[in-house]
């Protein structure tokens, strides 16, 4: 099978027991028995044959570059139930189309990317009228539409993988400041990220861990920032020589004590899918489950990705 890198960012993060303690207030995890619950199925399915490396519909990134010459695009759609944005104080079902990803291989071992949407539709059910940024608002209805915002990175192989070792990488991306506080879906901001990537078939099962640290700027102020850990654990595994099962944890974790600026907390996604191969061409779906009060409780996504040799390099 066709070892394609993941991809994917967003713009970008997918009850019955006591909540967790010691959170910044405001932001509380889901129920810690449905995140053990989704543990256990992600195990459960982490088990077969060899599997290739990671892209839609996860967002956790493979160290694998795509190749010298390559272009890989993808699109499709998203759906998100119970999205929400505690800046504007928007909440309501998100619908997305269509999400855009190109990958360039600019050499062996690099690549260049551009993630983003052109319409982002959201079917408003409750409003926040103290939030932050609510007075900012120019939304009079039960809908309001913005673009993504869009992330520009670079993906560097420092070490290929062997028998004996993962391969590592290391992925720089720029958030850029797109959406509008006026439409009040995402934030207009600019954030810096850098991560460290790894990953390593081992017997049946191909596993991608991305650890790294982002600077996020206070939507609510021209002042300040927020430092946080980026974090993505997933894993591919193969059931024919086309189809795939998927699954990943990725999100972020604020480093802050006394409170995360709002619009930077802790976020996080548990994610479920599967992919088909034929030929260039991947097709894909996924489900998805927020881990905290601020993510969307559920969320669906399904695309392609088509990879193919664009140009020579000298």
């Amino acid at each position: 099978m066709k070892r394609w890198r993941g991809r994917r960012t967003g713009s970008a993060a997918l009850q019955g027991c006591p909540e967790t303690v010691g959170r910044p207030e405001g932001l509380r995890y889901r129920n810690p028995c449905s995140i053990l619950l989704g543990f256990a199925l992600f195990t459960a399915l982490a088990t077969a044959r060899p599997a290739a490396a990671q892209q839609r519909p996860l967002v956790t990134e493979d160290p694998e570059p795509i190749g010298a010459g390559r272009v890989l695009f993808e699109g499709g759609v998203d759906l998100a139930h119970d999205y929400q944005n505690p800046v504007s104080g928007l909440k309501g079902n998100l619908f997305t189309l269509p999400t855009i990803g190109i990958s360039v291989g600019i050499s062996s071992i690099a690549e260049f990317q551009i993630d983003g949407g052109i319409y982002n539709r959201l079917s408003i059910t409750s409003r926040n009228p103290g939030a932050p940024l609510a007075s900012l608002l120019a939304v009079t209805g039960d809908t309001t539409h913005d673009v993504s915002n869009a992330v520009v990175a670079t993906k560097i192989r420092l070490v290929s993988e062997t028998t004996s070792r993962p391969a590592f990488a290391l992925r720089f991306a720029t958030k850029l400041p797109n959406a509008s506080n006026e439409k009040g879906i995402d934030l207009d901001t600019t954030d810096f990220s850098g991560s460290l990537l790894l990953a390593k078939t081992v017997q049946s099962i191909r596993i991608v861990v991305n650890v790294g640290a982002g600077i996020l700027a206070n939507p609510t102020t021209t002042l300040g920032q927020n430092d946080v850990l980026l974090y993505g654990l997933s894993f591919a595994r193969a059931i024919t020589q086309q189809a795939e099962l998927v699954g990943e944890l990725n999100g972020r974790f604020s480093t802050r004590s006394a409170g995360a600026p709002t619009g930077t907390e802790s976020r996080g996604v548990l994610r479920v899918g599967a992919r088909y191969t034929s030929g260039p061409m991947r097709l894909d779906a996924g489900l998805s489950f927020g881990t905290t009060t601020l993510d969307p409780t559920i969320g669906l996504t399904a695309g392609f990705t088509y990879v193919f040799n664009a140009f020579t390099l000298p």
